[in-house]
């Protein structure tokens, strides 16, 4: 069977067992203060373990991007060095939420196995969680019993807490989980050692390749474990490993999942696979990593210095590294692999094809990138005469020179890195990223029972609520407190629109809501204290003025989107935006720098649907594939329920999925006024823009400005052409001053060359001069250079109340008397409380300290003596 079918059949069986089969969510995660990518099959699930969202299925089933590449979940390092590891993994999944337990989960897992896939039955083990004293937590005996009526008992083994006993993080839903192991090893080395002997030993022939997760607790802040209002199915078998057993191969990397990536690295390296250990693990590497970054940058992560983005940079510099390194790869080649890996993913994730040149593009950009940095970090390693550990970090850090190159590097010119010293820098650098990003956020504190939140902001801006629970939250030392609603009008930030402010009253009391969030399927309040009564009835009531302008700037980017399309072309695809009450912020898929007359007719079309005045027409529940089917924009990267809110201004022009707050009518915008367009990435463009109130301010700024201007002017008839004429006589008049400048310092020449004292052999001046700028001085110690042997020359200025210092020294005093202008003027500087530096021959330095000039000229002679 192809990887293809095996994924079919998969889905096909939970299919026929009353199992909804969902869509991947992007890889990418997105209103979970605890995860940047999703790391396991049940992320998009997580609110429905925690009681916290409506369960629209009992029985769902998948096939979902995985990346675990950062927190508890790192997998990275082993990648490519083993057969088994991936950065990005396809975790297929059946769930039950409140439906089935352990009983259906257990026999259905061997059914698909044995049954449908046909895998010996001989070959199989299983685990089940053998309890933990300390955690108060029994065998799970319930699992032993359901397995012994498929396995014979001395192939179900028991397993500790760290292998049977599933946790997502440090807190959150968790439970016993049972493993299923497969043994690949040869009937003779079956017969020596038995596969029970070898589960979870890291033999890479005895591998896992399901784990079916019983969810029965949630961890606390505090570590202790909490029952869930009901008991779950989390399961997942990961894809690559379940189709490199039922190809019967011993690696994932010899299946139609990786070979023809593989193969076409090996093609267009000259190398073949198999031959060499170092470039099998540089292909390996490669082809694995090209998964995980084209699917984050597909999901709306584009590479970047910081968090979710700095992962994947990471992730592409290694890969980069490995083909530079060991493949001989010295030019771009990465980004090739996009449109093999788009092909073999049509019709699974259509995402990544849907917008594979983009993608190409962007990878190419970075591998240009880094490839310079890796030739400036073998420059700047050349000049190094030792590796300390300081120096290697700064490579790694500064530079983003990866560490074991520095050390392969080292080796060859004989020397060693401390890599002690390194991993301690490392560590300092870790712990002040942790001390500035540390968000400690307390348990939940139930104060009223109630079932979901309601959310009434579309159509309220104010009602009456009561406080379901709260918490305590520490970011950076501050302390604020989170509240959750039973009904709140308060959008929370979501697709760029930032979150409502407002207030929280009460019979005797008011608390601001500073803002408004949303954690996997809860709407959180911020506020900087808690009420006296947390019991009582309270008026949710948002700040009306800020969710107005916020809406003008968020039905803007609606109207933005659809125009951009009309100029520019159908590429053109949203990546990004932020909207608040002062600015809107939007970034699209465009490979060029947008022209001025192309902002013109942009602008043009977005102010004529405003002043059309074109109603909003507002779809609520709308099922997605129909929304889908009449033609709507959707947006890479998020992840869309069954049923969908769609915005439509003018059918038509502007049809797009939202889950945002918009205008009743274009024309309360008033009025779009584009003030700039950037580049942000490789192929990512950006527009900020302004509406209404702003909108009005800027324009009479600008008003004013131009009046000014005028009166300046004398009040001309032609502003334009007034300006040129007085730039024009500028710039004649600059040309004056500096001719009668250069002729001033000629005329210095003479009169310093005079002054010279000769002491052992040098040509000594240090003078005073009054000059207008640095570069007249500069001017004039080099004429003075031309017509004085073996000259010391310092010159002493004030430049616009500042101190200057200049030293000027004969190429042959510096070679025979090792005199250095760079060391000289960075002593003198301290006279003038200052500093600079230079060449050996040529220096200078500013101050704050005028008066320091004359002390630092007597000191000066000290360098001749």
């Amino acid at each position: 069977m192809t990887a293809q079918q095996i994924r079919q059949q998969f889905l096909d069986f939970f299919k026929s067992k009353g199992h909804q089969i969902v869509p991947s969510a992007p890889i990418v995660v997105k209103n979970d203060p605890t995860l940047m990518f999703t790391n396991a099959g049940m992320n998009q699930f997580k609110d429905l373990f925690l009681g916290e969202a409506a369960i629209k299925y009992p029985r769902v089933a998948d096939t979902q991007r995985c990346l675990r590449v950062s927190g508890k979940h790192n997998d990275l390092e082993e990648v490519g060095i083993d057969t088994y590891h991936h950065t990005m993994f396809e975790m297929l999944g059946n769930w039950s939420f409140g439906d089935y337990f352990k009983k259906e989960a257990i026999a259905w897992s061997w059914e698909l196995l044995t049954e449908v896939y046909k895998l010996p039955k001989d070959r199989l083990y299983v685990t089940i969680f053998e309890g933990d004293e300390k955690e108060g937590l029994v065998k799970d005996q319930e699992a032993y019993d359901f397995w012994k009526q498929f396995v014979d008992e001395d192939k179900i083994l028991l397993g500790n807490k760290k292998d049977n006993f599933w946790e997502m993080g440090e807190t959150g839903p968790c439970g016993p989980c049972s493993e299923i192991h497969f043994d690949s090893r040869s009937e003779e080395d079956r017969a020596k050692v038995s596969g029970a002997a070898l589960v979870n030993a890291d033999d890479p022939l005895v591998i896992e390749i399901w784990n079916n997760v019983f969810m029965q607790y949630n961890r606390q802040k505090d570590g202790s474990l909490k029952t869930l209002p009901a008991q779950h199915v989390d399961t997942g078998m990961g894809f690559e490993r379940l189709v490199r057993i039922i190809q019967n191969k011993t690696s994932n990397y010899d299946t139609d999942v990786f070979q023809p990536m593989i193969q076409f690295i090996s093609e267009k390296s000259g190398l073949a696979y198999g031959k060499e250990e170092k470039t099998d693990i540089a292909m390996r590497v490669m082809a694995d990593h090209i998964r995980a970054i084209a699917f984050a940058i597909a999901d709306g992560q584009l590479p970047s210095n910081n968090k979710a983005g700095y992962v994947i940079r990471r992730i592409l510099r290694r890969a980069v590294r490995y083909a530079y390194q060991y493949l001989n790869l010295k030019e771009p080649f990465l980004n090739q692999l996009v449109l093999l890996l788009a092909e073999q993913f049509k019709g699974v994730f259509d995402e990544l094809y849907s917008q594979k040149d983009f993608v190409q593009k962007v990878v190419l950009e970075e591998e240009n990138s880094f490839l310079r940095t890796l030739e400036n970090g073998i420059t700047r390693f050349e000049k190094m005469d030792e590796i300390t550990a300081e120096k290697a970090f700064e490579l790694y850090d500064t530079f983003g020179f990866p560490i074991d190159l520095t050390e392969l590097m080292a080796r060859e010119k004989g020397l060693t890195v401390d890599m002690e010293g390194f991993e301690a820098e490392l560590q300092k650098q870790k712990k002040r990223s942790r001390a500035a990003t540390a968000i400690d956020a307390g348990d939940w504190i139930v104060v009223n029972e109630g079932e979901e939140v309601d959310f009434v902001g579309y159509d309220d801006l104010k009602v009456h609520s009561q406080i379901l629970k709260y918490r305590k939250v520490t970011t950076k030392g501050k302390e604020q407190f989170q509240l959750v609603l039973d009904r709140t009008p308060f959008y929370a930030e979501s697709g760029g629109q930032v979150g409502d402010a407002g207030l929280l009253i009460g019979e005797v009391e008011e608390i601001k809501i500073i803002d408004t969030k949303k954690e996997n399927g809860l709407i959180i309040h911020f506020v900087e204290q808690l009420p006296n009564n947390l019991e009582t009835k309270f008026l949710a009531r948002v700040d009306a003025q800020k969710r107005i302008l916020t809406e003008n700037n968020h039905s803007s980017t609606h109207l933005l989107h659809a125009a951009l399309k009309m100029v520019l072309g159908n590429h053109v695809n949203q990546k990004g935006s932020l909207v608040n009450e002062d600015i809107l912020r939007f970034d699209f898929s465009h490979f060029s720098k947008v022209t001025d007359e192309e902002i013109k007719q942009i602008e043009g079309i977005v102010n004529e649907k405003i002043r059309e005045n074109i109603v909003l027409k507002e779809e609520r529940n709308v099922p997605y594939q129909q929304a889908l089917d009449s033609g709507v924009t959707a947006l890479f990267g998020e992840k869309y329920g069954d049923f969908v809110r769609v915005i439509t201004f003018g059918e038509g022009y502007s049809k797009e999925l939202c889950g945002g707050t918009h205008v009743a009518a274009t024309g309360q915008i008033g009025y779009f006024k584009i003030i700039s367009e950037s580049a942000v990435a490789a192929g990512v463009r950006r527009i900020e823009a302004i509406t209404a109130i702003k909108a009005e301010e800027f324009i009479h700024h600008q008003d004013g400005l131009i009046k000014s201007l005028k009166e300046a002017l004398k009040n001309p008839n032609d502003i334009t052409k007034s300006v040129e004429v007085l730039l024009e006589e500028n710039n004649r008049l600059k040309k004056e001053v500096e001719k009668a400048v250069m002729e001033k310092a000629s005329r210095l020449k003479d009169g310093l060359k005079a002054k010279a004292q000769s002491i052992n052999g040098i040509n000594f001046i240090a003078e005073t001069v009054a000059l207008p700028n640095a570069e007249a001085i500069k001017n004039l110690a080099y004429q003075l250079k031309d017509v004085v042997e073996n000259l010391y020359l310092v010159l002493a200025a004030e430049i616009d109340g500042k101190p200057l210092l200049t030293v000027m020294i004969s190429e042959n005093l510096v070679k025979e008397k090792g005199m250095n202008a760079g060391n000289i003027v960075r002593e003198l500087a301290k006279e003038i409380q200052g500093g600079g530096g230079g060449q050996p021959f040529y220096a200078t330095a500013g101050g704050k300290n005028v008066d320091g000039l004359g002390i630092a000229l007597e000191k000066a002679k000290n360098f001749v003596k």
